[in-house]
């Protein structure tokens, strides 16, 4: 049975979840997508004996990356994120920050590739392009506890938004059809918002499939 645990912080006005995956024996934290008060992230982490070691994103909307220019300062640590959202992350446009009248741009340190692993705090993590909520939007699988980062992909009994920019329908479903519900069924599903879900679940009730 694997060691690794997931723990969420749902922040910011959607309540987006903000989680971190870490070793229980080593308690250094994987951050995915800090969604608002990175100094609050970072206190409330290394208040429980945390050490952060790494900021990954799902996908550039504002909603989610709030908080990484503090969070990153705080733990001096490195932001990764799919190379195909690196435009978008740029862009206070495209990532609809403007709109909410809250300007935030990031650059990612790390940019990662379609099936790309990499390894930090102990963990291997791979990245799996899943285009359709937005060009560059990424989950992140651990296949040594079974768990799914999903972003803004697939939620618990519904699917990504894709009417903002850069967002495709019929890419989104083709997404989800063939790199997310092609997972061990059992694999467990952590989405943007929400409630946790599993592939097997989605599969055979979400209403869009």
């Amino acid at each position: 049975m694997s060691d690794i645990k997931i723990g969420r912080i749902p922040l910011g006005m959607y309540q987006t979840n903000c989680y971190f995956v870490y070793r229980e024996d080593l308690r250094e934290a994987v951050i995915f997508d800090p969604a608002d008060s990175g100094d609050y992230i970072y206190k409330a982490l290394t208040d429980k004996g945390f050490s952060i070691k790494a900021i990954a994103l799902t996908h550039g909307h504002f909603d989610h990356i709030f908080g990484v220019k503090k969070l990153k300062a705080a733990a001096e640590c490195k932001v990764y994120a799919l190379d195909k959202e690196e435009k978008l992350l740029g862009d206070m446009n495209l990532n609809v920050s403007v709109s909410v009248g809250r300007p935030v741009v990031v650059e990612p340190d790390i940019l990662l590739r379609d099936n790309e692993e990499f390894s930090v705090a102990g963990i291997t993590f791979k990245t799996l392009s899943t285009p359709g909520h937005t060009a560059g939007s990424a989950c992140y699988y651990i296949e040594e506890a079974g768990y799914l980062i999903a972003g803004d992909t697939l939620f618990s009994g519904s699917i990504g938004r894709s009417d903002l920019p850069t967002g495709n329908g019929p890419e989104l479903i083709e997404s989800i059809e063939n790199r997310i519900f092609t997972l061990p069924g059992e694999t467990k599903v952590y989405p943007g918002h929400g409630d946790t879900t599993t592939v097997e679940f989605e599969k055979e009730n979400n209403p869009f499939f």
